[in-house]
């Protein structure tokens, strides 16, 4: 015989956490389509916050079994003048009145069903901006400290979730609590039990007033054991989940920009709300991801977060200063033994003539030897620039390795990102 324990604890506000991430799992499609559109709408100081979710009415119906009409069926109606067979009945006329679509005419009939909205938190939102996405080509790295830890099942526990617990012990405690707290009237039956029946083997010298009051004892003593609780909180067993210490990953994400004059307010925009999305997924998702932020016009300088996004200098356009710029902090700080090394670039793709051989150089000589992923992004409206085609040779030759991606429109910039950065199947 199985048992079935059903939670029924609610959480604040009387919402339950199970239903809500059964409804969310439901209509994923519709979330992280309107998380995409979120993304493209909001400015780079709110892009993290929550979100007012609408799912269609179209999609809210339940679906349920029912007799389907089979074979040939006629229906006679008596007291039609009007239509015969084969006839096709006309659609109602009429306003959009109740069709929860809020447009058209006023109408007095018709009926349907509200769009249904509802809001989702900050974690929410982040969590189906980044689902499924990772590092590519991350791998562990030995180092002096580790800080990563994964959790492990590690005994049983009085106090946990409701989706931690541990059925089978609960189960048995309760019955070895129930068996304890009954002894003594189990002891007391059994001792009434064999002086009933010895009362019945003699029955000439039966006392039947004691016999009566013997049941009678016995009656009350089973009730007693009756009231016991079948489980009680102190019964519940949840499984206890220790933190064990594992091999660490870490790694280093460049973050190189183009601001020189050739980057347009708007494209600069764009460039920066795709560095915005990099540098939120990677502190969500890793704990230990360092990022280096480098700007570049005719010059490049390694600068802090802020000023990454909200200094205005600018000026010519020497794209190699750049990714030498990255070689050496690469060579200087960060040991391709010990780190996982990304590099993700964003550019309008112009640059100095003599100077885009020499990006090319450096990359394939320099930096495709140490990092684990390299990912270009050319942001313009324009065709491909003069950057684009030197690049799309390293492409071909580092497959897996470097990846190249256009964004015309700020509706590309979450599509792109997801596109660089979607988790990959592993072959077995």
């Amino acid at each position: 015989m199985s048992s079935i324990v059903i939670d029924r604890r609610r959480n604040s506000k009387g919402k339950s956490t199970v239903n809500r991430e059964r409804f969310m799992r439901r209509y994923r499609t519709q979330i992280r389509k309107a998380v995409n559109d979120a993304v493209n709408r909001r400015s780079i100081t709110d892009v993290d916050s929550g979100e007012e979710i609408k799912i269609s009415k179209k999609t809210l119906s339940e679906p349920f079994f029912h007799h389907g009409e089979g074979g040939v069926m006629e229906r006679t109606h008596p007291g039609n003048k009007e239509f015969i067979s084969g006839d096709r009945f006309p659609k109602p006329k009429g306003g959009k009145a109740g069709q929860g679509s809020g447009e058209g005419d006023a109408s007095d009939s018709g009926e349907g069903v509200d769009d249904f909205v509802f809001q989702i938190n900050r974690d929410e939102f982040l969590e189906y901006l980044f689902d499924d996405l990772e590092l590519p080509n991350m791998v562990r790295k030995e180092l002096k400290a580790t800080t990563e830890y994964a959790y492990r099942r590690g005994g049983f526990t009085n106090a946990g979730s409701p989706d931690r617990l541990n059925i089978v012990r609960s189960l048995r405690g309760a019955h070895a609590r129930r068996i304890a707290l009954s002894g003594k009237e189990r002891k007391e039956i059994r001792a009434l039990k064999r002086e009933l029946r010895e009362m019945e083997v003699s029955p000439e010298d039966t006392d039947l007033q004691r016999a009566e009051e013997i049941k009678a004892r016995i009656r009350e003593l089973n009730e007693k054991i009756k009231k016991l609780p079948f489980i009680d909180d102190f019964d519940l067993k949840f499984n206890n989940m220790i933190k064990v210490p594992m091999p660490s990953s870490n790694a280093v994400m460049f973050c190189v920009m183009d601001v020189s004059g050739s980057m347009t307010r708007a494209i600069k925009e764009m460039a920066k709300r795709f560095f915005f999305l990099l540098y939120m997924f990677l502190q969500r998702n890793y704990e230990k991801v360092e990022v280096v932020f480098i700007r570049h016009h005719a010059e490049a300088k390694e600068c802090d977060e802020h000023d990454f996004f909200y200094a205005r200098e600018t000026g010519g356009t020497v794209v190699s200063s750049a990714l030498a710029l990255t070689r050496d902090v690469i060579e200087e700080r960060y040991n391709p033994k010990d780190y996982n090394i990304y590099i993700a670039q964003a550019s309008d793709g112009d640059n100095w003539e003599s100077d885009t051989p020499k990006c090319s150089q450096i990359i394939s000589e320099s930096l495709m030897p140490m990092v684990s992923y390299f990912a270009y992004v050319e942001i313009t409206e324009r065709n491909h620039q003069n950057l684009w085609y030197e690049y799309k040779a390293l492409e071909d030759r580092f497959e897996n390795y470097f990846a190249m991606a256009h964004i015309q429109t700020p509706a590309d910039i979450y599509p792109v990102f997801r596109e660089l950065f979607e988790k990959k199947e592993v072959s077995a």
